[in-house]
């Protein structure tokens, strides 16, 4: 059993070095900010705080006990409250990628959610992604709003902060970052164009509803 649990949390820990890996080469966050989690026996390993991801080791990552204690020769994120209480809250989500994305940042900054001005905002759960109210950046304060922004959705906006992706895998969380940052792009430039026309809430629940057993990585995860 001690072996067992010993190779899967050394499986979780390479997994999660290449998603944060595959984060920084896709200039998702810039250096030095966002951070990586995906959920490891009662707890959850993040990566270490002031440390770029490009080089990171499975060693360097850092558990976090669902009670909150952390075991590891490095600190972790700043924002590993944030990642705890999200797990405490959706049993469903199993990772946590969360960036400074250019455009869901710049978005962030203004305080404007992503409404359904396109069907793929669908795709994070969500008729629209929603922002989260500010609060300074790794306390309990924030980790609570983002909580109650996420709701039963994958993703939301950190007001003048970032965004937050969670998924049922690594690979999951990293889907929904590109998606939402690819939206917000979307989203600004159509806002240059005009007034974007809206998707009704009816239709929007038509789509999320196909998109829960939509493509084939999806429905074997």
């Amino acid at each position: 059993m001690a072996a067992r649990r010993a190779l899967s949390d050394l499986m979780t820990r390479q997994a999660l070095v290449r998603t944060a890996a595959m984060v920084s080469k896709s200039s998702l966050t810039p250096q030095l900010s966002g951070n990586v989690s995906a959920r490891s026996g009662d707890g959850f390993l993040i990566t270490p705080t002031g440390l770029k991801f490009e080089g990171l080791k499975p060693a360097d990552l850092v558990e976090c006990s669902s009670k909150g204690a952390v075991k590891a020769r490095l600190k972790p994120s700043s924002e590993w409250p944030m990642h705890r209480a999200v797990y405490a809250a959706r049993p469903d989500v199993k990772a946590i990628v969360h960036a400074h994305s250019p455009f869901a940042t710049a978005l962030a900054c203004v305080h404007r959610e992503i409404p359904p001005f396109h069907y793929m905002v669908a795709v994070t759960g969500a008729e629209r992604v929603p922002v989260a109210k500010y609060a300074t950046f790794g306390t309990e304060a924030l980790a609570k709003n983002v909580v109650d922004a996420l709701g039963a959705g994958f993703a939301c906006l950190l007001a003048n902060h970032g965004a937050i992706a969670a998924g049922r895998s690594l690979e999951h969380a990293y889907r929904i970052a590109w998606e939402v940052e690819t939206l917000a792009a979307q989203y600004a430039r159509a806002v240059q164009l005009g007034v974007p026309r809206l998707l009704d809430r009816a239709e929007m629940n038509r789509v999320i509803a196909r998109f829960h057993d939509y493509g084939q990585q999806e429905a074997a995860e």
